[in-house]
């Protein structure tokens, strides 16, 4: 029997390699007793038959719910009353459907399920509904009928993700505005798509797209799973916000919440039909531990077709591009890699791990690249689980990205374990690199988990206080003067590193100085925190835009060079004396001078005999620099002795800066 793939690409998952093959024979399995004949995209379309739909003949909605006696279809058409008119009628399987004429429900109406088991009753709003709102006096959320006369008619039909390597804009639409409030998909369209497609990123990450009751979950407690969430607006306007992106040449991908569901009844899947393991383990397993929240029962095949036609209708019914799956870990083992450190392969291959979390990512990797084989498909996992990453033909599990999770960890403890006399460029260079020869990832310096409240971004800890005093141009500062420096050069060397992939949250490009924190009883219920200061980027009186005007550059110079499409990044040099670190990608140098207090004149970098011109320094005026470098000139490798000898790159290396250069066409006299 041939060895998957994996396996021959690394000897040393040979000892494990029964789990690849349960994990296959397993999928294989699944797919021959779910799908039968069907492919896997035909099984997905759960959002086609439940739910409420407008036909010819009037309305349908269906919903399934096996525990349940009686369902009755209240709203604000009846008076919220239980009428004969409005109640269901089983039809098999836990199924429950109710037909109504043209003229019993109305676009915008307001609906909820009154469903009864035998143990009680309760109020529901439908599991597969698409629109559900919240009463603004109440707080109450309510189901909504939403059939518009004039559907939403996309400009950009055809449209398809560019094959050049994801950079990443992460965001949220309700503080991506720099007032006070919860701002809309409108405003993100207007205000908002211009910035991102100027600063030359060509994908956008949107969080707390399905409806949650919590708006400081941010996203992570969903309650509705097939609605958008309506305190943004309407869906024609998440469909406009998305339709335009794609006019930009720009992807849009959403964070999807697989991993677990928040634990509202009347809101959401919690008891549903009066019991708790519907759609999740009943008992323990069934609540995590950490997030106060259900877990899903992977094994059900109610279950699996819920949440693959999910997938399925986020790609059709809105377009987008894919998704960043959230908490994989969590959903990969039973104990939710909670304080687990995963330093060997025997940490993954253990009874721990969940066979059918990984029968269900496959089956939802399979569903994503037949609908869209450009789709995007990212894992948010801490782990590295070996072939989480890898094409299923290799016997992954087929994502095609996973989150580079131990590059902010590490950025984060270098900067608070460590001053910058100690920092070792060759243990950073090797961070930085590392990631398994099969898989792809998304590397970043910083995301939403290190600006929210309780944790620092990177300029807050590199500025603290100074932040709020010294960012003034004409108030002189060391402090800030450093911190700018390394804020450059850290996101250059995290991006020129890159494993495939490079992603920012919003702001943090120009070194945003408030944190993250969503209205809460702590704070007042205030939305001070929870926006974006977008002016302070653009006054010319104060640093940030420096820092902004960098990551333009730095951005479209990796995305015009296609620097990330190859993968191998050549090691040149690490002096750790010097702290000097030198590395390759495609035709461009990289050379990083750490060092806080030594500049060197005509530093030597051993290359082979070659040209080359600078077309990016952190040093520049332009970007808050010293520019005491003269990027005008052209520099030659110089022989070391006679013309067969070693060659060396001599050039001044001013403390705290980085320099790219690229390589230019060079006639050897050798």
């Amino acid at each position: 029997m041939n060895l998957p793939e994996i396996i021959k690409n690394d000897p040393y998952l040979q000892p494990f390699e029964a789990d690849f093959r349960r994990w296959e024979d397993k999928f294989n399995d699944k797919k021959a007793s779910l799908l039968g004949e069907k492919s896997v995209v035909e099984f997905a379309a759960g959002h086609h038959y439940f739910g409420l739909f407008k036909n010819p003949s009037g309305w349908v909605i269906r919903e399934w719910a096996p525990h349940a006696t009686k369902l009755y279809l209240t709203g604000s058409f009846n008076n919220w009353q239980e009428l004969e008119d409005y109640q269901f009628t089983a039809v098999g399987n836990g199924c429950w459907e109710l037909k109504l004429g043209p003229d019993q429900l109305a676009h915008q109406d307001l609906y909820a399920l009154s469903i009864y088991w035998n143990e009680g009753q309760g109020k529901r709003i439908p599991a597969w509904t698409q629109r559900a709102v919240q009463d603004p006096e109440t707080l109450i959320f309510n189901a909504q009928v939403w059939a518009p006369e004039r559907p939403y008619v996309w400009k950009n039909k055809t449209f398809s993700r560019s094959p050049e390597a994801p950079l990443i804009y992460e965001a949220h639409i309700g503080m991506a505005g720099e007032e006070a409030s919860v701002h809309s998909f409108n405003e993100f369209r207007l205000n908002i798509l211009p910035r991102i497609k100027s600063g030359g990123y060509n994908t956008i990450q949107l969080m707390a797209i399905p409806e949650h009751p919590y708006y400081g979950s941010f996203g992570y407690h969903v309650s509705s799973f097939f609605a958008a969430s309506s305190r943004f607006g309407t869906p024609e306007e998440l469909m406009q916000l998305i339709d335009e992106a794609h006019g930009m040449g720009i992807s849009v991908i959403m964070d999807i919440v697989h991993s677990h569901a928040v634990k509202n009844v009347v809101e959401g899947l919690g008891n549903y039909d009066g019991t708790r393991y519907q759609f999740f383990h009943d008992g323990n397993r069934g609540e995590h531990p950490a997030w106060d929240s259900y877990c899903f029962n992977y094994s059900k095949d109610e279950v699996l077709h819920f949440l693959l036609s999910n997938i399925r209708f986020w790609l059709e019914h809105y377009k987008f591009d894919g998704f960043r799956f959230d908490g994989v870990t969590s959903m990969l083992y039973f104990d939710h890699g909670l304080e687990k450190a995963f330093t060997s392969y025997t940490d993954y291959f253990t009874p721990n791990i969940d066979d059918d979390a990984i029968v269900y990512f496959k089956l939802a990797n399979t569903l994503i690249h037949e609908l869209n084989p450009n789709a995007l498909s990212i894992a948010e996992d801490m782990s590295g689980l070996p072939g989480l990453a890898a094409p299923l033909r290799m016997g992954g599990l087929g994502f095609d990205y996973r989150m580079s999770m131990g590059v902010p960890d590490y950025w984060i403890k270098l900067i608070k374990e460590h001053t910058d006399e100690n920092w070792n460029v060759g243990q950073l260079f090797h961070e930085l690199t590392s990631h398994r020869g099969d898989e792809k990832v998304v590397s970043y310096a910083e995301s939403h988990d290190q600006a929210m409240v309780g944790d620092k971004t990177i300029i807050f800890r590199l500025l603290d206080k100074e932040m709020y005093y010294s960012m003034r141009k004409d108030q002189p500062n060391l402090a800030v003067d450093r911190g700018i420096a390394l804020h450059k050069m850290i996101r250059l060397a995290t991006i020129t590193c890159a494993g495939g992939a490079y992603l920012n949250f919003m702001g943090n490009e120009f070194g945003h100085p408030e944190w993250i924190d969503f209205p809460r009883e702590g704070n007042g219920w205030s939305y001070q925190q929870a926006r974006r200061l977008w002016s302070i980027s653009e006054n010319p009186e104060l640093r940030f835009h420096w820092l902004l005007d960098f990551d333009r550059d730095m951005i479209n110079l990796v995305k015009r060079e296609k620097l990330l499409e190859e993968p191998y990044v050549q090691w040149i040099t690490d002096n750790q004396t010097d702290q000097v670190l030198a590395f390759k990608r495609k035709d461009l140098l990289f050379i990083f001078n750490f060092n806080p207090a030594k500049s060197f004149e005509g530093y030597g970098i051993h290359l082979e005999p070659s040209k080359y011109k600078i077309i990016l320094q952190t040093d520049a005026h332009a970007y808050g620099g010293f520019n005491r470098i003269d990027d005008r000139l052209t520099y030659y490798s110089i022989p070391e002795a006679g013309l067969g000898s070693t060659h060396y790159l001599k050039i001044y290396l001013p403390s705290r800066t980085a320099i790219v250069l690229k390589r230019e066409p060079y006639k050897s006299i050798r």
